[in-house]
């Protein structure tokens, strides 16, 4: 198309005709959009300029420059706030939605994906009605809960069918689908599924690789492994045939493929199909298939009764998951740091300090969080006590059950000293110093009354129903306690050298227990599996 003929009344009809669309040819638009963006400059028309810079980042955004398409959309959110155009305001905070999806902040996400609905009127576009609310359903269902978003999945799917707007339905239903799917729900996402199949048939829609492979997934997860070979079979074919929009897709139906066949007992051509996805995914570096994939093949060996390559493979899978998880975190910190190059960004700066302080597992505070604010503490209290708390035993959990269930005892244990110390101390803290050991801090409080507070905790931690996570794994906890007061010099490395002395002490003596006061000549001992 020859857009340098066009004027801006033709420009901008141009433009939304990409705005408005479920976009496949990512690569198209965006040399589209930014033809525009180029053209709509000597015209001094802001407002298409900026359109057209917006659309622009957003396919940007998914092509894969985040960083770029990021920073460019929240400076145009700066310039709409101020511009006052309701429409392209709404347009601009569903483009912000979509990078805090990347950057990982659900929360964010989801008052983005709400400030562009709540800027929506009965002027706005089918597109616009339609997808802005989708978007709000998919941020509820991964920051709140999905029976939080079933009411805008529902909006969503009825509104599509009230405007006629048959292209857009199938993604409502689709994505729907998968939220429930996500969640856990498959009888739910199966409905939902059934309904875009009971679509696709009755408009004479040939649904595209994508869907077939929610459906396929969704169907192995409700035990329906033959229709689900069938699904995919007809996925792949079609993906083969250039129907997908990413090369990168077969890798990934090549891998639900597999789980169908396992769940109809065809292993070795779930294995061949494991292999195939396998080749893909070294060929292209899919890390995110690749660690679902180690997985799946753990899953087939025991199938095959191989079990001992299944604890290996197991061991693998959860390396990968493990990569995986640094991957997404690295990529996350890139899109946040571009956030922070913005005016918007530069104002939610603490809040992300704040992120940083916490730890992400139990979210206590952090050793970055102990370092940057106890100093001040234990020089403005000289009755200030702290104490380091150490698990018993931790290694033995972690070993025999699994690090998950590690993981569910810390959770347990951060809720337990986080309540604790709010009866005992309400403005002290807990913070995870790493592993199973944890500091707690109480303000104005005396060595012996800190020493009865932390033994009662240590006695509700010991007390506590932990038969449904541990099983016959008792969870106990050694405390070391210290008074800055009475430790010299008084800082914070005697403090907790102290502390840390007497948190030995307490392992030394048979665990489970609270130590305080301990001569200045104890020596520290190692203990294993502490």
């Amino acid at each position: 198309m020859d857009y340098s003929v066009m004027g801006a009344g033709e420009l901008s009809n141009a433009l939304l005709a990409i705005e408005d669309q479920v976009v496949t040819d990512v690569d198209g638009n965006l040399a589209a959009a930014v033809e525009i963006e180029r053209l709509a400059g000597p015209l001094g028309d802001e407002l298409l300029l900026a359109r057209a810079r917006l659309c622009a980042a957003s396919l940007r955004l998914r092509s894969g420059d985040v960083a770029t398409a990021t920073r460019q959309i929240y400076a145009l959110l700066e310039w709409a706030t101020r511009y006052g155009d309701r429409r392209l305001l709404a347009r601009v905070y569903h483009a912000c939605a979509n990078a805090s999806l990347l950057a990982g902040d659900a929360d964010k996400r989801l008052e983005q994906a709400l400030s562009a609905v709540e800027l929506l009127d009965e002027t706005d576009t089918p597109y616009m009605q339609v997808s802005y609310r989708l978007r709000l359903a998919e941020a509820l269902s991964r920051s709140s809960t999905i029976d939080a978003a079933r009411p805008r999945f529902r909006q969503a799917e009825q509104l599509a069918r009230e405007l006629g707007y048959w292209e857009m339905l199938p993604v409502a239903l689709n994505n729907w689908a998968y939220g429930e799917f996500l969640a856990g729900e498959f009888a739910r996402s199966e409905q939902v599924a059934n309904r875009l199949l009971e679509h696709a048939a009755a408009h004479g829609v040939d649904l595209g690789p994508a869907y077939l492979d929610t459906i396929g997934a969704i169907q192995i997860e409700n035990g329906l492994y033959a229709e689900a070979e069938r699904t995919m079979r007809l996925c792949i074919q079609r993906c083969a045939a250039g129907e997908s929009d990413n090369a990168d897709d077969m890798a990934e139906y090549q891998l639900t493929l597999a789980r169908a066949l396992r769940g109809l007992g065809e292993l070795e051509q779930a294995q061949a199909g494991l292999d195939r996805s396998r080749s893909l995914c070294a060929e292209r570096e899919l890390h995110t298939v690749l660690a679902r994939l180690h997985q799946e093949q753990a899953e087939l060996y025991a199938a095959r009764g191989e079990y001992a390559a299944a604890f290996a493979e197991q061991k693998v899978a959860f390396a990968a998951a493990e990569s995986l998880r640094v991957r997404e975190r690295q990529s996350q910190a890139q899109t946040r740091q571009a956030m922070f190059e913005t005016a918007e960004a530069r104002q939610d700066a603490e809040r992300f300090r704040e992120q940083a302080r916490l730890d992400p597992l139990t979210g206590l505070r952090n050793r970055r969080y102990v370092d940057e604010e106890l100093p001040a503490l234990i020089a403005g209290d000289p009755d200030l006590a702290l104490a380091i708390a150490d698990l018993d035993h931790f290694k033995r959990i972690n070993d025999t059950l699994s690090h998950d269930t590690g993981d569910q005892v810390l959770i347990r244990i951060a809720e337990l000293l986080r309540t604790g110390l709010a009866r005992a101390a309400p403005e002290g803290f807990a913070a995870r110093l790493g592993g199973e050991e944890f500091l707690l801090v109480l303000p104005a409080t005396r060595l012996a009354a800190a020493a009865g507070h932390l033994d009662e905790i240590r006695r509700t931690i010991s007390g506590y129903g932990w038969r449904d996570v541990t099983g016959e794994l008792p969870v106990t906890i050694s405390i070391g306690v210290a008074a800055v007061g009475e430790t010299s010099p008084r800082s914070l490395s005697a403090t907790l050298a102290t502390a840390d002395r007497n948190l030995y002490a307490a392992k030394g003596a048979g665990r489970d227990r609270v130590v305080s006061g301990t001569p200045p000549e104890h020596r520290r001992r190692a203990y294993r599996d502490r």
